[in-house]
């Protein structure tokens, strides 16, 4: 339905705003990333415990996203940080397409108006790129996730990545494709 409307109502619309001659020349949505970082939870947690902490928030994250999460590790050692070189620091998904579009409809219409205040989001989140960054507090306001069966709360970082070549261009393309941004 996202791509449909994306389709139907945003391209005409960007192209009657910014003056685009070509349908190929309007923003899009070229993938969405997810991203959690857990290097806070396992440090504290003896070598025996962190095994179970991992798996239950990479099947949590595989529900979230419908695809298989990969684990980032820590490039260098930081001792304020209490990393070591290649411990385990976060996991993400980068969703393309389709998987992409569903995500996006899913966090618009269900999970943003679940998070605890949420007035909208802001255009700072906003870059010069274009591309939109959400902060979401905790995993368990997606529907997917039973609070009750979850190992540990985390917050997910999600970057959607566009085209788009100014901020502007970028924010009136969030807006057309649904995005509950706040009034400036």
């Amino acid at each position: 339905m996202l791509k449909e409307k994306y389709q139907n109502l945003v391209i005409p619309k960007m192209r009657e705003l910014f003056g685009y001659k070509n349908n190929l020349v309007t923003p899009r949505i070229i993938k969405v990333v997810i991203n959690t970082g857990i290097g806070k939870i396992l440090g504290n947690l003896d070598p025996s415990k962190r095994e179970p902490i991992i798996q239950g928030v990479l099947n949590d994250l595989a529900l979230i996203s419908g695809q298989k999460p990969i684990l980032t590790r820590a490039k260098k050692a930081i001792s304020g940080f209490k990393t070591r070189k290649n411990s385990i620091v976060g996991a993400k998904i980068t969703l393309r397409k389709n998987r992409a579009y569903e995500f996006l409809e899913r966090l618009i219409n269900v999970v943003l108006p679940r998070s605890r205040d949420f007035r909208g989001i802001s255009f700072k989140t906003v870059d010069k790129r274009g591309n939109l960054t959400i902060g979401i507090g905790e995993h368990i306001v997606f529907p997917e996730i039973q609070p009750e069966k979850a190992k540990v709360a985390f917050g997910l970082e999600v970057t959607i990545v566009t085209n788009a070549k100014s901020k502007e261009e970028a924010i009136q393309f969030f807006k057309l494709m649904g995005f509950p941004l706040k009034e400036r």
